[in-house]
């Protein structure tokens, strides 16, 4: 079976894929396509992964506006995981079908695309991605949404964007969701109706590449997988990173329109990093990065690192 995957996720899936217990069988060669030349991976590309082609990587570069490149490059490939989106994804999404790929991973990796509303600021085309996907299922290619709620990497030293995970989003840089670590401060959406502090799921990329990894070998993949390394409400959030790392984090919290006057003046002041900044909070305050059946945790055999862990990991000193 040909893996495919666009994107700097690849590195963790190959990662998964040496250390799962029981590999997929067929996992045979595996396939990276990213941009032809992007401000974090140039023309010259390949040599910034060294030692992913001594390994059994092929390494492909290609221009996702090229409905031909990518046809020929996906010929032949079983599955592709995507972690691209806006237009390039649904480019490769077509020129996928084209070719009778079996199986496609839409770059979803958050909360449940179910919860997502129309006219959503945060949508970037998934909701048209998903809609292809649906249309496509006729001519042979199924699709499976793999959920994780927020990545561990965004409270990460540099952000997610020290990972490759959004390098050209808003909300790829530090502290820019919830938590301010380095600064120690914090930033809280509205409460929910009944008062309470809303929830959300979290899961370090590697355990989702790990998990994945480990569901390629279930003949059978469900509408969405969902997988989870912790779930607790934003103020559980707070007090597991002050235990993790010591520290008190001094705390503010909007009122549901504190926030919404927040997102009208960033958009009147033509501030579009922060005004996706608050709508994250505004999504999170709406429990969109929040569900309870975590499917593929019982699925595989993997246990998740827990949220607690990691921020003492990453933020130990060197």
């Amino acid at each position: 079976m040909r893996l495919v995957s666009s994107g700097a996720f690849v590195k963790l899936l190959f990662s998964a894929s040496r250390s799962v217990q029981t590999p997929c069988p067929q996992f045979g060669p595996k396939y990276l396509i990213y941009h032809k030349a992007t401000a974090a991976f140039p023309a010259d590309w390949p040599g910034g992964f060294p030692g992913l082609t001594s390994k059994g990587w092929q390494v492909l570069v290609v221009d996702y506006n090229n409905t031909e490149d990518l046809k020929f490059k996906l010929a032949g490939a079983h599955t592709v995981i995507s972690t691209v989106s806006g237009t390039a994804q649904l480019n490769l999404i077509d020129a996928a079908a084209s070719v009778d790929v079996r199986r496609f991973v839409p770059s979803e990796f958050g909360g449940p695309p179910t919860l997502r509303p129309e006219g959503d600021p945060l949508d970037n085309q998934h909701r048209a991605a998903i809609l292809k996907l649906l249309q496509l299922e006729s001519r042979g290619m199924s699709f499976t949404v793999f959920t994780c709620g927020i990545l561990y990497e965004r409270f990460a030293p540099g952000g997610s964007s020290s990972s490759q995970i959004a390098v050209n989003s808003a909300m790829g840089k530090e502290g820019k969701y919830i938590l301010d670590i380095r600064q120690r401060r914090a930033q809280l959406p509205y409460n929910t109706l009944e008062g309470r502090s809303a929830k959300i799921c979290l899961t370090g990329a590697r355990d989702v590449a790990h998990c994945i990894v480990s569901a390629l070998d279930h003949p059978s993949w469900p509408r969405e997988f969902r997988v989870r390394g912790a779930r607790m409400s934003l103020r559980q959030l707070i007090l597991e990173a002050e235990h993790a790392l010591n520290c008190r984090f001094q705390v503010s919290q909007f009122t549901r329109t504190g926030l919404s006057d927040a997102i009208t003046f960033a958009r009147a002041v033509r501030d579009e990093a922060r005004e996706m900044q608050l709508h994250h909070l505004a999504a999170t305050a709406e429990g969109r990065y929040d569900f309870t059946d975590a499917n593929l945790n019982q699925a595989v055999n993997h246990r998740p690192e827990k949220f607690r862990d990691y921020l003492a990991r990453v933020w130990a000193p060197a």
